[in-house]
């Protein structure tokens, strides 16, 4: 994946592997993301002019709760938080789970908002505007998933977040290499969307990247 994403221009990638409450995707528990940190560190130490983050996608649970401790999230750079179960929570719990999962100070980026598979399954109950306002009180950030299945964010999610102040990022949830092509699809609804370089963390440089993610 890093020479993939090398080879098309990019300066860093994140790796966002499932945690463990995705036993579909064979999840990292707590004992394999410390050992994938490990072999990261030691790409890292190799790569010249490249850096791989270290990252995971959290499973946010029913209660709110993250799906790993916090002693080994204080180890990554950022995490991506996103809602793989319970869709039928009514609105007012949906949405309160994820603030509550807001709450936590490793949670960074919720992925995939609001669920929604293209012609397969639509969005959960979610009250989209408060999610937004409490990201952006909390110092965290939602995704523009560009996965052709998803592209969640939709575009008028995507003005709605510009017009309040609140920035994005544009991810390709890649699980293969060719997948990394699919960010034409998301930089096409962000445009869609009015969303300018400006509004997306991810066409920053690594160390302003760094300073977009720190909570406040």
């Amino acid at each position: 994946m890093a020479g993939a994403a090398a080879a098309r221009g990019y300066d860093y990638v994140a790796i966002t592997d499932h945690s463990r409450h995705v036993a579909v995707a064979h999840g990292l528990d707590r004992k394999r993301l410390l050992q994938q940190i490990r072999a990261i560190d030691w790409l890292n130490e190799k790569l010249d002019g490249f850096v791989i983050l270290k990252s995971i996608e959290l499973d946010i649970l029913k209660d709110g709760t993250l799906d790993l401790p916090d002693s080994v999230l204080k180890e990554l750079e950022f995490t991506v938080c996103s809602v793989h179960y319970k869709f039928n929570l009514p609105r007012d719990r949906q949405t309160a789970r994820i603030i509550r999962a807001m709450d936590n100070p490793y949670f960074n980026i919720l992925a995939h908002p609001t669920g929604r598979l293209i012609n397969a399954r639509e969005p959960y109950d979610v009250d989209l505007d408060k999610v937004m306002q409490a990201a952006l009180e909390r110092g965290c950030l939602l995704e523009v998933n560009a996965s052709p299945d998803r592209l969640d964010l939709t575009d008028d999610a995507c003005k709605l977040a510009r017009d309040i102040g609140l920035k994005l990022s544009i991810a390709t949830d890649a699980h293969r290499t060719a997948d990394l092509d699919h960010m034409r699809f998301g930089i096409d609804q962000g445009r869609h969307g009015w969303l300018e370089a400006n509004d997306v963390i991810n066409t920053r440089s690594l160390k302003q990247l760094g300073r977009l993610l720190k909570r406040s």
